[in-house]
This record gives structure tokens, C-alpha cells and sequence, in this order.
């Protein structure tokens, strides 16, 4: 019998790590440790496929386990000798975890002899003054239990044997876990837990950052975050999953979700790691409410960055479009122009965005970023009174009245504000058919000028009255 129970918590940041025990998951590429991780918490947080790499940055995770809280770590795959860049930067992601942790779980291949690194990796475990637990794990059945024997060449206590794919021994591996960690926690006061309730003084707004490969979204989180809290090299593709942290600023709360570069469609493989990364990164849209679109200056604006954002308004998420390392152009007055009568043309199809001069690696325009977020927040849960609402379509139909249909005017009844996030119009007409796009697009642009809405998609329904 399983003593976990599973929460949607918002995965810490790691400077909130302290009020729960930290649980770090441990092992060289493809043992299997982002598989773990999702069974732990209980959904797929960590892109899992048979290749090494796949994981690179460190994601956090809430757990319960009975009555005990616990926050657990996911990293990418940890190599005793690092050989390129990303390799480095992983090993360093790491070791910040390690550092963390309370418990460490070092997961190895059990139908594999272990690696020179992974006794390397044990040595430098039992020096630690932490409690560690050797996961042996891809032990499917009882054949694959009697070839296991290699590990215990290892020389850790305690072990264990699991299949973290199909849940073999990861309920002994749980009342392990629960042995090792300290007596319940309460949670303070004032929690980061996203309650029902997005009144709640604790509420923390969710925001994507999207892009094209490269464009500094990690780097912008970093320099947030004033951490190195996300792998960054000079090269596209290196972020895969979405990894959530929790953010403070003048005492208002985030959650900043960093996703993989988006290339073009032709561009990504039909299967791979990418093509989840690029699925996680419309997942985190779904999941936020105010997108930051990064651009690049110095490469320009681009149509990949118009079909981002398309999906971004496609799912009416309000937008801030960041112009990225505008320190590069300081002082040029010609590109700085071309920059803007780019954006007026690739991204004309959303005149409404509200745009951010920055430079993610310097931080500069970091306040009024963050700024123009809870700006465009608060207009994308605006709501129009409806009385001025309806003074403004007696104006619509007395100055621009609707055309004709059959020689017979179309009426426009009343109308009314249906939600918000995004503000969402229902206007009761006669024949909602006859109306043209243009027509449609006239009626938005006014109720935009009137109300404003700035930063955020409007969506307005033209539906027929239904005869009493």
C-alpha cells in the first residue's frame, strides 16, 4: 500500500527550498531518473525518452508522502568525467542539488555492470555527510534481479531493486524514503501553494517565457531568479523541458516557466526529445496567464516569432513582447527604427502587444518588465461595466450601422462582457452571418479604444437572438 498522496504544487524555486526536505534523484544519463521522478510526483513533469541528455535543468516537485512533506529534484544525468559544455553545465546543476539535498537517491542501471563513474560517483557519495539510498532500477522480474548483482560492487547501503517504469519495489523504495525524512513540517502561513481561491493573498501569477531558440529566455529567468537556476550556452536547444520557479518581486508572487525554443515546423523532427520540448512549450501557454515573447534585436524580427506568438494569442494569453539584447544596438538610431517597423509588420497581427526594451544578461529593464506583466495581467481580467458597454454599441449602430442583408438592415441588440481571461464579448444580433470580418474587427478596435484591453486578445461573439 502506497503511503503517497499527490498535490498540484507549484514546483519550489530553490530559494524557498528549506521549509521541506529535499529529495535529489541522482544517476548518469538514462538510468531511468526522470521516469522516477514522474512516478513520485504523479504526472509527467520531466520529459522522459531512451536516450541520454534528455533532462538537463533541474526541475522541482512537491511530494507527500503520508503524513511527511517533501521536495523532490530531477537533474540531468551526471557524468564523474564531463566532456563538452553541456555536459559541464549539467554537472554544475548538479552539484547546486546536491547541496540542497537532504536525501539523495543514486539511480543506476541494473542490467548493466556499473561504469567507472558510477563508482567514482559512489566514493564521492560516502564521503558526503548526506543519507543517500542505491537505487538499482530497469529490474523488471526475477531474471533481471539475479543479473543485477554487479551493483552491489558499489558497496551502498541501504539499496534497493525497482522498476521505476512499471512500479516494481517503488513502494518498499517509498518506506525507505519515509525512514529518512525528518518529522512533518507545517507548511508557514504564507505558502507558495496556488490555493482554488486566486483571491488568496498567496496567489503567484503564472507567466510563460516563449521564443525562438537562443533568444535568452533562460537567461532572463537566471537574472530574475539571481541564480544560475537554468543551464545557458550559446546554443539552440539547450533548454528541453518546461521548468517552473517561483519568483518574488515587491512583494508579488510568480511563477516564471521557462520553455524550449520553438523553430520552425520543417525544422523539428517528427519524433525525439524536441518534439516533446516544443509540446511542452504550448502546454506551458495553456497553463499561464501572461506570455513574454523574447526577440532577439540584433537578429531581427522574424516570421517564426509572428507563428510563436500566434500561438500564444490563439490561446488568449496576454502578451509582452521583449526586445532582447537591445544593448547591442545602443546608440544605433537606424536599427532601433528597423526594429520597430519590423515588429509593426510581422507582428501586425496583434497591434495590442505591449513591448519591453531589455538585456537578459545585464538585467537592464528588468522593473519595467515585470511591471508591464501586472499591467497587462490586470487588463486580461478586466471587465467592462455593462451599461457603458451597451452606450457604446447605441454609438456602433447610429455612426457605422451594420450592412445589409437581403436589403434589410442587420440589428445588433444589446451585448454583454460573457468572461475574462481574455475579455470575452457575446453581442445579440439578428443574422450574425451577414456581418463581414471587417466589420467584426471595426466593432473589437472600438471596444478597444473605448476600454482599452491593452496587452491582451479580445474575443467578441456574434450570436443570434433566439425568438421568445
Amino acid at each position: 500500500m502506497s503511503r503517497r498522496g499527490h498535490k498540484n504544487h507549484v514546483p519550489h524555486h530553490p530559494s524557498s527550498v528549506g521549509e521541506h526536505p529535499v529529495v535529489a534523484v541522482l544517476g548518469r544519463p538514462n538510468v531511468g531518473k526522470s521516469t522516477l521522478f514522474n512516478r513520485f510526483v504523479g504526472r509527467n513533469v520531466s520529459i522522459v525518452e531512451d536516450r541520454p541528455g534528455v533532462t538537463r535543468d533541474r526541475l522541482y516537485a512537491d511530494v507527500d508522502i503520508e503524513d511527511k512533506k517533501a521536495i523532490f529534484v530531477d537533474m540531468g544525468g551526471w557524468e564523474a568525467d564531463p566532456s563538452g559544455d553541456v555536459e559541464r553545465g549539467i554537472n554544475t546543476q548538479c552539484q547546486v542539488a546536491l547541496k540542497q539535498a537532504d536525501l539523495i537517491l543514486f539511480v543506476v542501471d541494473g542490467r548493466t555492470t556499473p561504469t567507472n563513474g558510477d563508482h567514482e560517483t559512489a566514493k564521492l557519495l560516502r564521503k558526503l555527510n548526506t543519507q543517500s539510498i542505491l537505487v538499482i532500477n530497469k529490474i523488471d522480474g526475477p531474471k533481471s534481479a539475479n543479473e543485477a548483482g554487479d551493483a552491489f560492487s558499489l558497496g551502498m547501503e541501504p539499496h534497493i531493486m525497482i522498476s521505476a517504469l512499471h512500479g516494481r519495489g517503488c513502494g518498499d523504495l517509498e518506506d525507505l524514503i519515509y525512514e529518512r525524512l525528518p518529522d512533518k513540517v507545517d507548511l508557514p502561513k504564507e505558502s507558495f501553494e496556488i490555493p482554488e481561491d486566486e483571491t488568496d493573498i498567496d496567489y503567484a501569477l503564472r507567466v510563460a517565457i516563449i521564443g525562438r531558440p537562443n533568444a535568452g529566455k533562460s537567461s532572463l529567468v537566471n537574472k530574475l531568479l539571481k541564480e544560475d537556476r537554468l543551464l545557458t550556452l550559446d546554443m539552440p536547444g539547450t533548454t528541453r523541458d518546461a521548468v517552473d520557479s517561483l519568483f518574488e518581486y515587491n512583494n508579488k508572487r510568480y511563477v516564471l516557466i521557462d520553455t524550449a525554443g520553438i523553430r520552425k515546423k520543417s525544422k523539428v523532427p517528427l519524433l525525439g526529445p524536441e518534439k516533446m520540448a516544443v509540446s511542452s512549450a504550448v502546454k506551458a501557454m495553456e497553463r499561464c496567464r501572461v506570455v513574454i515573447l523574447m526577440l532577439d534585436a540584433e537578429q531581427g524580427i522574424a516570421e517564426q516569432d509572428a507563428k510563436v506568438l500566434g500561438l500564444a494569442v490563439d490561446r488568449g494569453r496576454a502578451v509582452v513582447l521583449a526586445i532582447n539584447k537591445w544593448d547591442k544596438i545602443r546608440g544605433d538610431l537606424d536599427r532601433k527604427k528597423e526594429i520597430v517597423e519590423e515588429m509593426r509588420d510581422v507582428l501586425a497581427f496583434a497591434p495590442w502587444a505591449r513591448s519591453v526594451n531589455i538585456s537578459a544578461l545585464h538585467g537592464t529593464g528588468m522593473g519595467k518588465l515585470l511591471k508591464t506583466v501586472d499591467e497587462v495581467h490586470a487588463e486580461f481580467c478586466k471587465r467592462a461595466p455593462t451599461g457603458e458597454l451597451n452606450r457604446l454599441f447605441e454609438d456602433i449602430v447610429e455612426h457605422h450601422p451594420p450592412p445589409l442583408r437581403k436589403g434589410r438592415p442587420v440589428k445588433l441588440y444589446y451585448a454583454v462582457q460573457a468572461s475574462v481571461r481574455p475579455p470575452t464579448f457575446v453581442v445579440q444580433c439578428s443574422y450574425p452571418e451577414a456581418l463581414h470580418f471587417s466589420y467584426k474587427r471595426y466593432v473589437q478596435n472600438r471596444i478597444r479604444e473605448t476600454f482599452g484591453f491593452e496587452g491582451t486578445p479580445i474575443r467578441v461573439i456574434f450570436r443570434k437572438r433566439k425568438r421568445k
